[in-house]
């Protein structure tokens, strides 16, 4: 974990601007948790953005064999961005608290970071679920106030025609704009 938090800097976010870190569990059919929700909602009401770090599931036993006295462990299962966009998608529409805004609020998705296929995508949670992020290990960041700084290195990084909204978790009078369009960069 700790290298990941050094290495997410990468995407061009300032470091000192991240609350706290949270974790995205897999959801199954009996246990959908958003105990992270808050998390978010604080960061994001504080301005700063949320490192999310995703459930990786190694060596875990497989319970139907467990009842057979055999001992027998499933495949590796490594969450990706996607899965976890789609998730977090689904926790915002059940607390319903406006932590953050699929299809506005700016996020970055990583992929093998410190590796020379290393993978960055910048977009909102609806654009980043269809994304080709490949092989694990993904992490994400949910953005909270982002630098005009911010917002320029992104810019290589982001979906073609993205529809984020920047700075989205302040109120604002008027439609919020991305760096491109803003006259000072």
């Amino acid at each position: 974990n700790a290298s990941v938090m050094g290495a997410a800097g990468c995407c061009g976010l300032q470091l000192y601007n991240f609350g706290q870190t949270i974790s995205i569990p897999f959801f199954d059919d009996n246990w959908r948790p958003t105990s992270f929700y808050s998390k978010i909602k604080y960061n994001r009401g504080g301005g700063m953005h949320t490192l999310c770090l995703l459930d990786i599931k190694v060596k875990e036993p497989d319970f139907e064999a467990m009842k057979k006295n055999r001992i027998v462990y499933l495949p590796p299962r490594y969450m990706s961005v996607n899965c976890a966009s789609e998730q977090l998608i689904e926790a915002e529409e059940k607390e319903a608290g406006g932590a953050y805004h699929p299809s506005e609020t700016l996020c970055v998705g990583m992929a093998r970071l410190g590796q020379k296929d290393q993978c960055i995508i910048a977009g909102t949670l609806e654009e980043l679920k269809d994304q080709d992020f490949g092989e694990p290990l993904h992490c994400m960041v949910i953005c909270g106030e982002v630098h005009d700084l911010e917002l320029m290195f992104l810019q290589k990084f982001m979906v073609e025609g993205s529809k984020f909204k920047a700075n989205d978790h302040e109120d604002h009078d008027g439609e919020l704009t991305k760096a491109e369009d803003n006259d000072e960069i």
